[in-house]
C-alpha cells in the first residue's frame, strides 16, 4: 500500500525518526488540521450568511462555536438556517475526530515505533 508523501511513516526495520525530521513531521500535521479547519470555518461562515443572512462577523463567531464544540450563538430563524446548522453541527463533530486523529497520528507512531524497536532489540 503506497503513502501519501505528506503522511510518509518508517516501517518496522528502520530506525527512529531523527527528532528534527519528528518535529517537521508534526508541523505537517499542524498545517494540514489547520488547514481544515479554516476551510471548514469558511465553508459554515458562507453558510450562515446565505441561509440566515447573518453579518460575517455574527457568521464567523456561530461557525466557530459549532466548530468548538459550544454550539451556535444566534438561533436559526429560517428552515434553510435550521437544516444547514444541524447538518454543519454534524460535519463540526467529524471534523473535530478528524484534527484530533490527524494530530495525534504522529505521537502515537513514534510511541508505538519505539515501544517496537525496544522489543525487537531484547530479542536480538
Amino acid at each position: 500500500m503506497r503513502q501519501l508523501p505528506l503522511f510518509r511513516y518508517e516501517r518496522r526495520h528502520q530506525p527512529l525518526l531523527a527528532s528534527h525530521h519528528f518535529y517537521r513531521r508534526l508541523l505537517r500535521h499542524i498545517a494540514v488540521v489547520l488547514g481544515l479547519l479554516i476551510v471548514s470555518l469558511i465553508l459554515g461562515m458562507s453558510g450562515y450568511v446565505y441561509f440566515e443572512s447573518l453579518s460575517w462577523t455574527d457568521a464567523f463567531l456561530n461557525a466557530a462555536m459549532l466548530l468548538g464544540g459550544m454550539g451556535p450563538v444566534n438561533n436559526p430563524m429560517t428552515e434553510g438556517g435550521k437544516l444547514f446548522a444541524g447538518i454543519y453541527a454534524l460535519y463540526a463533530g467529524v471534523v473535530f475526530l478528524v484534527a484530533a486523529g490527524i494530530m495525534a497520528a504522529p505521537l502515537a507512531h513514534r510511541l508505538l515505533h519505539r515501544f517496537h524497536l525496544e522489543v525487537s532489540s531484547k530479542d536480538q
